[in-house]
């Protein structure tokens, strides 16, 4: 008799290990996941002064843009929490397609090489981004689900693991990546 509750309580302490355990692997995925997002969106924000200062010579007039795009990096680089990130990256994505638009507006910066190899920099490190929050938000999923499930919310309640927040660009327009079409306009 004494065996098999000794049997039983070692059981449980197993099945309490496993699952914390499972909890602390999904948490540090979770870490993992957002620290490469960090890296790619720090890719980002190193590019954007090459940036400005290849349009700001093709486009001195147009001050006002190139201070929003700084502004808009400023606030990106700031802010915390997957959250207000999201929603800084998406002003950021919106300065940044009035700098591409500029390339409209003044040919001689459309054919400028390092604006251009700026631009196709820019485009894959934005794909990476897309790529880094898919990874982040699928792992974030997971371990959200973990902790909400029974019987892992349990263990997760005692030792105070927390849902974790998505890392998702609200508005329509800010999903799609900057692009400038660099052909000629037909008529």
């Amino acid at each position: 008799m004494i065996w098999i509750l000794l049997a039983v309580v070692v059981l449980a302490v197993v099945f309490v290990i496993s699952m914390y355990n499972g909890l602390v692997s999904l948490k540090v995925q979770c870490d993992n996941a957002w620290s490469d997002i960090d890296v790619q969106l720090k890719r980002r924000y190193d590019l954007i002064p090459n940036l400005v200062e290849t349009v700001k010579g093709y486009a001195a007039h147009e001050q006002g843009t190139l201070e929003g795009v700084v502004a808009a990096r400023n606030r990106a680089m700031s802010t915390q929490g997957p959250a207000a990130k999201a929603e800084a990256e998406g002003a950021l994505t919106s300065a940044l397609r009035q700098v591409f638009a500029l390339a409209e507006a003044y040919p001689q910066l459309r054919a400028v090489e390092s604006f251009t190899q700026l631009q196709n920099t820019l485009n894959q490190i934005e794909d990476s981004v897309q790529n880094a929050r898919r990874y982040y938000n699928a792992v974030v999923r997971d371990f959200n689900t973990k902790i909400a499930q029974f019987p892992s919310n349990i263990i997760a309640g005692m030792f105070n693991f927390k849902p974790r927040e998505f890392f998702e660009i609200s508005a329509p327009a800010e999903r799609e990546v900057p692009k400038v079409s660099f052909g000629g306009a037909t008529s």
